[in-house]
């Protein structure tokens, strides 16, 4: 169950305003759309954030997502599915995600992730896994439940 609604207290729904701001410029930013969220989606299944999964694959899906992508972000190392610059992405993700447990981001990682992004792509990336890391965890903390989400409703959500 959650333990309390965030859009519901003054602070922190001026918060999330901003953070979703914030968010929606990364978004119109120079890294390919399918990358960013299955960069969202693969932060979001390693800190088990069920809300920002739930987000992120109905917009993925809703911008054109196929479902075997999809089912085979958590295992990308064992397909054919995702191009270079899609597993450079995704590589740098899971070590960034994953800092208490690596001595940070690779030089290999770092390299194949210059080699397929460009300085402006590349800051894109690097600011959308703090934001998708800092989005999880203040889901977890508060035990925000996925399911209820429907495709855009951020974008409202920032508008108003």
């Amino acid at each position: 169950m959650t333990r309390m609604n965030l859009m519901e207290n003054e602070l922190a729904a001026k918060f999330a305003k901003r953070f979703a701001g914030a968010s929606l410029l990364l978004d119109r930013s120079a890294l390919a759309p399918a990358t960013q969220e299955l960069v969202k989606i693969r932060a979001s299944q390693i800190n088990g954030c069920g809300f920002c999964l739930d987000m992120h694959t109905k917009d993925a899906t809703a911008a054109g997502e196929t479902p075997l992508r999809l089912a085979l972000i958590a295992a990308w190392r064992e397909t054919t599915v995702f191009t270079e610059a899609e597993r450079a992405a995704l590589a740098l993700t899971e070590e960034a995600t994953r800092l208490a447990d690596t001595a940070g981001i690779s030089d290999d990682t770092w390299a194949a992730a210059r080699k397929h992004f460009d300085d402006d792509e590349l800051a894109a990336l690097v600011c959308l896994v703090a934001m998708i890391n800092a989005a999880n965890r203040m889901n977890v903390i508060v035990r925000q439940q996925g399911g209820a989400y429907e495709p855009g409703m951020f974008a409202e959500f920032v508008a108003n």
